[in-house]
C-alpha cells in the first residue's frame, strides 16, 4: 500500500474535483500522467473507480467506498501538516520544563509570563519537584529540559548551562540578636538549633557539604519541606534558617531577620538549565530555552 501512496492522492483529488482536468492543474502534473495514476491504482485493486461523463468524471460505487476511507485519511495529513507549520510559527504545541519551587520563583516565572504573552497557542507544562526529581524526569525524556541548583552530580548525557548565581545564607530573628554583626566560627553551628530542609534537596546537600569540608557535622532542630516555612520558623524565633538568600531577602531588608556572619565565605553556587545531549528540542522549547539564555 505505502507504494501506492501517490495514486491514492491523485485520486483524492480527482474525486473531489470530478475532472482529471482539475485535478491536475491542482496537483501542477500533467492530464496523462493523472490518467495513468488512476489507471494504476485501478489495476492495483482490480475494480473501476472512475467512469466519464460529460462535465468530467463520477465515481463508481467502489470509487466512494474507497473514498470515503482515503478523504480521512488525507484530511489527517492535511491536518498534520497545518499542526507542523503551526508549530514551527509557534502558534501550537507544549514545552515541558521542570523546576524547583526555588528555581521556579526567583527565575524561571518572568520567562514563562513573557513567553505566554508571546506565544499563547503554545502550552507550557511545569512538573515541580526538587533537582534530583527533575533529573530523573529528564533523563527519562518525561520533561524537555529542566532549572535545576548546583550542586549537581556531573553525567554525560545531562548538558548544564549557568543562568544565575545565588547564595545560601543562615538567618535569625530577634530572640538572637546578640549573634548580629559578630563573627562565626563555622563550628559554632554545632551548638545552634538549626532549620533545615529536608530530604535529598540540592540546597540540603550543598550546605552540608560545605560544613563537612570544614569539620563541622550539623543536626537540625527542625527539617522542614519548604523554604517559605524555615522563613516563618526564623520569623517565630524557633531557630536559625539555612536558607537560599532570596528567600529570606524582604525580611532582611525590613530588619526582621538578620543574616550570620562567618569567619569563612560559604561559596554561591548557580541556576543551571539541564538539557539532554542526545533528546532534540522541540522547536516551542528551543526558543523558550533562547529567551532564558539571551
Amino acid at each position: 500500500m505505502t507504494n501506492n501512496l501517490e495514486y491514492y492522492k491523485v485520486f483524492y483529488y480527482v474525486a473531489i474535483n470530478g475532472s482529471i482536468t482539475k485535478a491536475a492543474k491542482e496537483l501542477n502534473i500533467s492530464q496523462p500522467a493523472v490518467s495513468q495514476a488512476i489507471r494504476q491504482l485501478e489495476d492495483w485493486l482490480n475494480v473501476v473507480l472512475f467512469v466519464r461523463s460529460s462535465k468530467g468524471v463520477v465515481m463508481t460505487s467502489e470509487g466512494k467506498v474507497l473514498f470515503d476511507y482515503v478523504s480521512k485519511g488525507y484530511e489527517f495529513f492535511e491536518t498534520g501538516e497545518r499542526r507542523v507549520r503551526q508549530m514551527l510559527n509557534l502558534e501550537y504545541g507544549e514545552v515541558r520544563i521542570g523546576a524547583s519551587d526555588m528555581t521556579l520563583r526567583f527565575f524561571l516565572l518572568p520567562y514563562l509570563e513573557k513567553f505566554h504573552e508571546k506565544f499563547p497557542g503554545v502550552k507550557v507544562s511545569v512538573t515541580n519537584g526538587p533537582t534530583p526529581e527533575t533529573l530523573k524526569l529528564l533523563e527519562e525524556e518525561v520533561i524537555d529540559f529542566g532549572l535545576v541548583s548546583t550542586p549537581i552530580k556531573m553525567n554525560d548525557d545531562i548538558k548544564l548551562t549557568n543562568v544565575r548565581e545565588i547564595e545560601d545564607v543562615f538567618v535569625a530573628g530577634r530572640h538572637f540578636i546578640g549573634l548580629k554583626n559578630k563573627t562565626l566560627d563555622l563550628s559554632e553551628l554545632e551548638k545552634l538549633p538549626l532549620i533545615c530542609l529536608e530530604g535529598e534537596t540540592s540546597t540540603r546537600k550543598y550546605m552540608e557539604d560545605f560544613l563537612e569540608t570544614n569539620n563541622v557535622h550539623i543536626s537540625p532542630e527542625f527539617e522542614l519541606a519548604t523554604s517559605d516555612m524555615i522563613v516563618e520558623f526564623a520569623l517565630k524565633n524557633l531557630g536559625i534558617g539555612s536558607v537560599m538568600k532570596d528567600f529570606a531577602a524582604p525580611y532582611i531588608k525590613e530588619g526582621k531577620l538578620f543574616e550570620l556572619r562567618f569567619n569563612k565565605m560559604i561559596p554561591k553556587r548557580r541556576f543551571c538549565v539541564a538539557t539532554k545531549v542526545a533528546a532534540p528540542l522541540s522547536y516551542a522549547a528551543n526558543n523558550l530555552l533562547k529567551l532564558i539564555e539571551e
